[in-house]
């Protein structure tokens, strides 16, 4: 299949999934026995009745009403499309599939998030998406960031602008002396 079919697969799968909250519509994008992993929650489905339970109940539609995904990168296989994007959310609903059993918080939420998405005969077989959990645990105030090698928003940001400070989690042991700027944390 044309890669350009592979994209017009995937975008409608998406556009079901966050503009017209049709479970049914998403599925028809789908093989007959798909399978979704949300690789750092283990969340999603194998099999037809598996996903379509798993979208219908913890991810069409329940996404909070802010939800953006802001696309970075593409890449266009034989039959596989890996997107790199930007999620961002203000966290104001039960969101299962990426927070299970955390109640809203009101924060705000930019992680970069990658899914890597497999085709068999022009249909999503199945998904692999991955995301920085600790990036958003920190966002929502559920992980402290303090002595930890983990930083918040500024992964999101650093995605999109690479001339922003890195190397921020080091301290001055072993930098040569050089001063490195303190992270900030949102």
């Amino acid at each position: 299949m044309a890669g350009e079919d592979l994209v017009a697969v995937w975008e409608a799968h998406c556009r079901y999934e966050f503009e017209t909250y049709d479970v049914d519509a998403t599925m028809t994008t789908m093989v007959a026995e798909p399978y979704v992993n949300n690789v750092p929650t283990m969340m999603g489905g194998v099999g037809h009745d598996e996903v379509k339970r798993f979208y219908a109940h913890h991810f069409v539609g329940h996404n909070p009403p802010d939800t953006m995904v802001v696309p970075v990168s593409r890449t266009v296989g034989a039959d596989s499309i890996v997107d790199e994007l930007i999620f961002c959310f203000t966290h104001t609903t039960q969101m299962d599939w990426m927070l299970p059993g955390i109640a809203p918080t009101g924060r705000r939420v930019e992680v970069p998030l990658v899914a890597i998405v497999k085709f068999h005969d022009g249909k999503i077989a199945n998904e692999h998406i991955y995301w920085d959990q600790a990036s958003v645990l920190v966002q929502i105030g559920k992980l402290d960031p303090q002595n930890l090698p983990v930083a918040g928003i500024d992964t999101a940001h650093k995605v999109t602008d690479p001339m922003l400070p890195r190397n921020t989690l080091l301290d001055d042991i072993g930098t040569g002396g050089a001063q490195v700027p303190q992270r900030q944390n949102a």
